[in-house]
């Protein structure tokens, strides 16, 4: 930690679980990362597209990181803390103790994972309910959310699990009630992925439907009848059992929570752009669209009024920006799908060991590749013959449709780097694609987007960050913390805290722009039929199912 900073520097600690990893920063009050920590936690996948993961494992590995990052600072310094984590189901019983969800009886594996799949055919049935709530989800129920979850649960582990269970937690709120005790419920969990609305609450006729009407009877205790706004303090702060175990002084804020990717839309949309001559100078927030790139991608816009927008999801109030409805789209693969495409190649050996060699991350070694091979031609037309539909996870926006495949149209009998750094180039390209069609879904409904604001892993990548750019026509605005989901979560720290009136005001100070990237206009014609051929390419995928169905 840098000796130089005056005592009298205020700092906030942001705790964010991923899907494979915990992370944690001590950031100061201008939002500048100071420390950062990691550690891998465990996931198991007992079949297919079963995701479990331990809530244990996950406080321990949040204990670890914080610990690390306070090393060395004095304590009275530290103000409060921020959590999100990935919108996973933990399962507790009534005594709060982890209970299994599986049928192995392993009670540490307590929590199913957000990209667990296993309840397709319960948003099936929920779905075909057509209830009015489901406008508030783009039309759509996705399998990723947490009452189909809650279905199966009841189905297929009901003496073992459904009986027993005392509390279902979305993770983020898991981790604010292990700080303070307190089982309250953030408002963006709950409005996101359990269909609680900011103006009527839970609506019994919903549960009613789709066979979960006990959660009705116990007056939602199960799931949450305390609930409080992003920011807002929890009880009263760090339980002394919760603030040994995190290294922490008791009694500091805690923050009711956010799912990850709104932490890092906290983290980034709110930034000041003036002297950037960016289109979204002097316009309102709502002209900006933060775009959150990890293993998924997320797509957070805001709005003063409720906008509907068909497969996409919200409009949700208040469940970012205090005072504005969000609604977000998503991609289920985009970090794994590249990955997936990458590491599965015959060429990937060669790869790793070319990379190890030059020092480089596999990545940057595969952009320096495509630089040789482009010759006279920008990087990005190298893939005239080469297209990817990437939905190798099923389609989360604007389709909502999870039967749909990954397709690759141009492959050859090549087997070397070239073809492999290709496949990765197409892979990139259909993945910003996949964002022009959920922006463009967004602005029909009547959404004004002009600026595109990244953060997440994926946005490291340069030609990651060029291809949105170029595809969509916007330009691509970096913080200056390539962390902002972690700046996000101590936003809240802050705002819980005191230090700051409102989450814009935290927003507007401690989020920092790094640098613009614009889009090369000279290039729209080949992205405009690229585009085109993406569309095609779902077209087409939808007439060979209705072929392979005919009688």
């Amino acid at each position: 930690m840098d000796s130089k900073r005056p005592a009298s520097v205020k700092y906030y600690v942001g705790i964010d679980v991923g899907s494979a990893s915990v992370r944690a920063a001590l950031v100061d009050e201008f939002g500048t990362v100071v420390m950062h920590a990691e550690q891998p936690i465990q996931i198991w996948e007992p079949q297919q597209d079963h995701y479990e993961q331990s809530s244990a494992d996950i406080w321990a590995a949040c204990c670890a990181v914080t610990k690390k990052v306070i090393c060395g600072v004095d304590a009275s310094q530290i103000r409060g803390v921020g959590f999100d984590a990935t919108c996973s189901l933990v399962v507790l019983d009534k005594q709060f103790q982890p209970l299994a969800v599986n049928s192995q009886g392993q009670n540490s594996r307590n929590v199913i994972m957000w990209m667990d799949h296993r309840a397709v055919s319960q948003v099936d049935r929920i779905n075909a309910t057509q209830h009015r709530i489901l406008s508030y989800v783009g039309g759509v129920m996705s399998v990723e959310m947490q009452p189909p979850k809650l279905l199966w649960l009841k189905e297929n582990l009901q003496e073992s699990c459904w009986e027993k269970a005392g509390y279902f937690f979305d993770l983020p709120d898991f981790l604010s009630w292990k700080a303070t005790g307190v089982p309250a419920r953030s408002l963006c969990t709950l409005v996101c992925k359990w269909t609680y609305t900011s103006d009527g609450g839970w609506d019994d006729s919903f549960w009613n439907i789709i066979g979960l009407e006990d959660l009705v009877k116990d007056k939602y205790e199960k799931i949450g009848n305390h609930v409080l706004s992003p920011g807002e303090p929890v009880g009263k702060g760090l339980t002394p059992e919760a603030a040994k175990e995190l290294g922490l002084p008791e009694g500091i804020a805690v923050a009711a929570s956010l799912i990850d990717a709104h932490a890092g839309g906290l983290g980034v949309i709110g930034a000041d752009v003036r002297g950037y001559n960016l289109p979204c100078e002097n316009q309102p927030i709502t002209s900006r669209v933060a775009l959150i790139c990890g293993t998924s991608s997320c797509h957070m816009g805001v709005s003063e009024t409720p906008i509907f927008v068909p497969g996409v999801w919200g409009p949700y109030f208040s469940a970012m920006v205090p005072g504005l409805w969000l609604n977000e789209g998503g991609q289920s693969a985009t970090g794994k799908l590249i990955e997936h495409l990458v590491r599965g190649h015959v060429a990937f050996p060669e790869l790793q060991s070319k990379a190890a060699g030059s020092a480089q991350s596999i990545y940057t070694y595969l952009n320096s590749h495509l630089d040789l091979i482009k010759k006279s031609l920008p990087v990005g037309f190298l893939t005239v013959d080469l297209h990817v539909w990437p939905d190798f996870h099923g389609n989360r926006s604007p389709l909502t449709d999870l039967t749909l495949k990954g397709m690759v149209v141009g492959l050859t009998l090549s087997r070397g780097l070239d073809e492999l750094a290709l496949i990765y180039l197409a892979t990139i390209q259909a993945i910003a694609l996949g964002t022009r069609h959920i922006l463009e879904a967004m602005e029909a409904a009547g959404h004004r987007i002009n600026t595109l604001f990244l953060c997440g892993g994926l946005s490291k990548n340069p030609l990651f960050v060029q291809m949105h750019a170029d595809i969509t026509g916007k330009p691509v605005v970096l913080s200056k913390e390539v962390e902002s989901v972690l700046v996000g979560a101590a936003i809240l720290g802050a705002c819980a805290s005191g230090d700051f009136a409102s989450i814009q005001e935290a927003m507007a100070k401690m989020g920092k722009i790094g640098r613009v990237v614009r889009p090369n206009h000279e290039h729209k014609r080949f992205y405009d039929k690229k585009y085109e051929v993406f569309l095609k390419l779902v077209e087409h995928q939808r007439e060979y199912r209705s072929i392979m169905k005919s009688s």
